[in-house]
């Protein structure tokens, strides 16, 4: 990666925070604290209490310079005294000037001994200790003074954007209940040994890969995992996967490898990847100031030195000065600090957004998209069971046959069952309570309601008690639960993955926003993708799709060179897809860390409407960042030619760097309150 330049912060006593900007938000060592430390690493980090310290601390060497400078400027200005001259105005400007300037002149000095001579802080020390010789002590000490301030605004705006992106981390499970020694206990996955018997509790996270125990079956929702929306049957002695959910009672899993080989073991090194992964303007904006800065200073020298040969009533100090005043307009500070922050602002609006992006350069390639491509299981749809449709027979009402299903489903605790009992109890259904149920593996159940024989499950189930079933349910597209009651057929329920609330609408803005084709890939059935991707208004959808089969899909998409194209999924069989597209959007929620350490961007919230969300943000944050760049450029130009001229003073200059530094801090900010829907 290539070498950032140095933009530095500062603590109440002088000591550096941090060496980059993208240090200032790596989530490991937390927000810049208030004091620093022994050690010389150059680096800051985070200590108990540092918090309840508070952040006034950080602020106290710009308040005691401030108060000292205004002081300074009254006397100078309005009360003028007769003891404040020589000596005495020296040294009040002096203790103004140490504490905001002292941290800048060591920082000069620590850079030039590694040979990085053309840096902020060299022109800096320079323009302010020359204000200081020839007698400018205000001018002098302010640029130092709106320098800390604007460093200050710097780390608050990172702070925020960090605590943003940070909560959305810390709620992903990282603990495993297992048995050690006789009793179990709660420890992190690495301190799981394979052997090992590890225990989850119904809608709990298997923590590693391992071998279903005990007498009976399990149900496990996989969604995440391999994008089938039905939960999948595991017998015991079969296979359990990290990352499964446990989905109808607690089990017990003895594990088969270590943590570090199962798929939740990667650790999702998110804000590394943003601070790493640079936009296309940032890099350049970089990569011009090491060019800039070094011509500036010579061009400082020049502004003295020509005029000597060339103007008759030369004055060394009167050009002086103007040089001085140009080292510290043609300061790359704003640049160097803005263009980042933007970005951060841009990270840091997305992350209360429940979105996190992984790069600046995320931010600009979600305006560039015109295709999407989606997965269906987990994406656009819940990944859970509802009931969609009830279809009595024989005379059966369907409150009726609702009321003996839901009841016979009591007794049961598989997924299909609870979706069954779930839209019943939302009618406010009363239930009875069934007697003799009898659960017949691969088949269904059967039981009695209300002295009633009920039999409630699959077409082998019909078949073995010899119940003819109309031949329409064999097309229907969803999963469905037959019926029989006292040895006649009494009709059907439907049950289908659900589609989120939000996904039609979700489609519509897309396509609204300039997003050309949206395009639906699914592991399952064609004929329940086609059927979703009708009802949500998707202009492709292909089905019965293996992880190969999508790579193909797009692959096929992406050979049109004008094509932009983003995948979102959230299962590991989507990782291939997702690294393969322009920008990989991850669901984040319940989705499987394989997906989301592949991913360029994550939504946390699992919502498709978010995706219109983050090109709406990016598009934002590329507004920004470019009026940042044009206010710096434009006003340095303007200031460094009035004073080349004579016709801007020191104060000019100090509003051309610091001073629209500030305000370019404040536009990024701006990004992070903007209302995104």
């Amino acid at each position: 990666m290539e070498k950032t330049p140095h933009v530095h912060s500062y603590d109440a006593q002088g000591r550096q925070l941090c060496c980059t900007l993208e240090e200032k938000i790596d989530l490991k060592t937390g927000p810049p604290p208030p004091l620093p430390h022994s050690g010389d690493d150059g680096h800051d980090h985070d200590h108990e209490g540092g918090a309840a310290r508070g952040p006034w601390r950080e602020y106290l060497p710009a308040i005691l310079s401030l108060v000292l400078l205004l002081s300074g400027i009254a006397l100078d200005q309005y009360i003028q005294p007769g003891f404040f001259k020589g000596w005495l105005r020296s040294v009040w400007y002096l203790a103004a000037y140490l504490p905001v300037g002292l941290p800048v002149l060591k920082e000069a000095l620590q850079a030039m001994g590694k040979g990085e001579f053309f840096t902020e802080f060299l022109l800096m020390s320079i323009a302010t200790v020359g204000a200081f010789a020839i007698g400018e002590y205000p001018e002098g000490v302010a640029v130092m003074l709106f320098y800390a301030v604007g460093e200050l605004f710097q780390t608050a705006a990172v702070r925020r954007a960090k605590s943003n992106i940070k909560a959305l981390l810390d709620v992903r499970p990282d603990t495993a209940e297992a048995l050690k020694n006789g009793a179990w206990v709660v420890v992190k996955p690495d301190q799981v040994e394979v052997g090992d018997t590890v225990r989850v509790k119904p809608g709990g996270r298997v923590p590693l890969d391992g071998v279903l125990l005990g007498g009976g079956g399990a149900a496990f929702n996989t969604a995440a995992l391999t994008g089938e929306s039905k939960p999948t049957d595991v017998e015991p002695g079969g296979t359990v996967l990290a990352g499964s959910i446990a989905a109808d009672k607690m089990v017990e899993i003895r594990v088969s490898k270590p943590f570090g080989e199962s798929s939740i073991a990667r650790i999702l090194d998110l804000v590394q990847n943003a601070t790493a992964r640079k936009a296309p303007t940032e890099l350049f904006i970089r990569k011009f100031a090491k060019i800039y800065t070094p011509i500036v200073v010579l061009l400082a020298a020049l502004l003295v030195i020509v005029p000597y040969f060339v103007v008759p009533d030369y004055s060394f100090e009167t050009w002086l000065y103007r040089a001085l005043i140009f080292l510290v307009i043609s300061c790359p500070c704003a640049l160097v600090i803005s263009i980042p922050l933007g970005y951060f602002g841009g990270i840091g609006a997305a992350s209360r957004n429940g979105i996190l992006f992984k790069g600046s350069n995320f931010l600009d390639a979600m305006t560039k998209i015109n295709t999407l491509v989606t997965d269906k299981t987990g994406t656009l749809t819940k990944g859970v069971f509802a009931v969609q449709r009830v279809a009595p027979s024989g005379g059966f009402s369907e409150t009726e046959l609702l009321r003996l299903l839901a009841s016979l489903e009591t007794a049961s605790t598989h997924p299909v069952a609870k979706a069954v009992v779930t839209f019943a109890e939302g009618k406010k259904m009363a239930l009875d309570t069934p007697e003799q149920v009898e659960e017949i593996s691969g088949h269904g159940l059967k039981g009695q309601v209300t002295g009633k024989t009920v039999l409630a499950g699959n077409d082998k189930l019909m078949a073995k008690f010899r119940i003819a079933v109309p031949p329409e349910t064999a097309d229907l597209v969803d999963t469905v639960v037959l019926a029989a009651v006292d040895g006649q057929f009494a009709g059907y329920l439907t049950i289908a993955d659900e589609i989120k609330e939000d996904a039609a609408a979700a489609i519509r803005r897309l396509h609204d926003m300039g997003v050309r084709r949206v395009v639906m890939l699914s592991g399952d059935k064609q004929s329940i993708t086609s059927k979703i991707a009708r009802v949500l208004g998707i202009d492709q959808a292909f089905g019965d799709l293996l992880p190969e089969g999508k790579v193909e899909k797009v692959e096929a998409l992406k050979r049109d060179p004008a094509t932009k194209l983003a995948f979102v999924g959230d299962g590991i069989n989507d990782a291939p897809v997702l690294a393969l597209a322009d920008v990989g959007i991850a669901m984040g929620g319940l989705g499987s860390d394989a997906a989301i350490e592949t991913a360029d961007v994550v939504i946390q919230t699992d919502q498709p409407s978010k995706i219109a969300t983050a090109i709406s943000i990016g598009k934002a944050t590329t507004r920004v960042v470019w009026q940042n760049i044009g206010l710096a450029f434009g006003v340095k130009v303007i200031v460094l030619i009035l004073g080349a001229g004579g016709l801007a003073t020191m104060w000019e200059a100090v509003f051309a760097d610091v001073g629209v530094a500030l305000l370019a801090i404040l536009n990024a900010v701006r990004v992070q309150r903007m209302q995104f829907f």
